[in-house]
């Protein structure tokens, strides 16, 4: 997950955001459509400087806010793209969207993830390319899990589901990845407390050096101060 990046799908916020109601779609009382769409096309400018290449998810005007958050609906595998199923139900459309983007890409699909199974790519650290943690909790479900595991076993790729806690709430969500971002193949940046603790064993018996995040600004920013993206 740490290495160069060099093709990502993505959303511009100006065409999923412009008539997002915080209150609905839970993001704050500080959320700002305008403010969003700059600091998005900031991150779009990094990105192609970084030499990587965009492929734009749509530009519709679909109201689908959370969409610019493409992590989520689809996770991507050295066999393909597999399309999740969103635990959000107001993200239930996004997964194809992506189906219909890799196929205009060329990009193969290794499978789907059905209900009442639910993954969301938030959950999903690939810890090497034979490893997959999932984290079970409020959007993605034992059901799901099971399903990635399916498809991935196959392919001699084994998946290892891990319990979150709930934290602030269901409707506050806590992923996986909002307590680790890997920053290398043998680093990462994590919330230590909030980690599941046999994903923690699994970290530290494969060498892979934690960098603790700062608490203050992990609850400050709601679990999202570990949102990086290495470069």
């Amino acid at each position: 997950m740490a290495g160069p990046l060099q093709r990502v799908l993505m959303r511009s916020a100006a065409s999923a955001m412009p008539r997002a109601k915080a209150s609905e779609w839970h993001y704050g009382p500080g959320f700002d459509p305008q403010k969003a769409a700059a600091q998005h096309q900031a991150l779009t400018t990094l990105i192609l400087a970084s030499g990587a290449e965009i492929e734009w998810l749509t530009d519709a005007d679909d109201g689908l806010a959370d969409s610019v958050f493409t992590h989520d609906p689809s996770l991507m595998t050295d066999h393909g793209a597999i399309i999740l199923a969103m635990g959000k139900a107001l993200r239930l459309a996004e997964p194809g969207l992506h189906e219909a983007a890799y196929n205009r890409m060329g990009v193969p699909i290794l499978g789907r993830i059905e209900y009442p199974g639910q993954v969301e790519g938030g959950d999903c650290v690939w810890v090497d390319s034979r490893t997959l943690a999932v984290g079970r909790g409020v959007r993605t479900n034992q059901d799901g899990i099971q399903q990635l595991a399916n498809l991935l076993t196959p392919k001699g790729i084994q998946v290892y589901g891990y319990d979150l806690p709930l934290w602030h709430g269901e409707e506050a969500c806590l992923h996986l990845m909002s307590v680790i971002s890997p920053l290398a193949d043998d680093l990462a940046l994590v919330y230590a407390p909030l980690l599941p603790a046999a994903f923690y064993q699994m970290l530290r018996a494969r060498g892979i050096r934690l960098v603790e995040g700062d608490a203050e600004e992990f609850f400050a920013s709601n679990g999202l101060s570990l949102n990086v993206l290495p470069t």
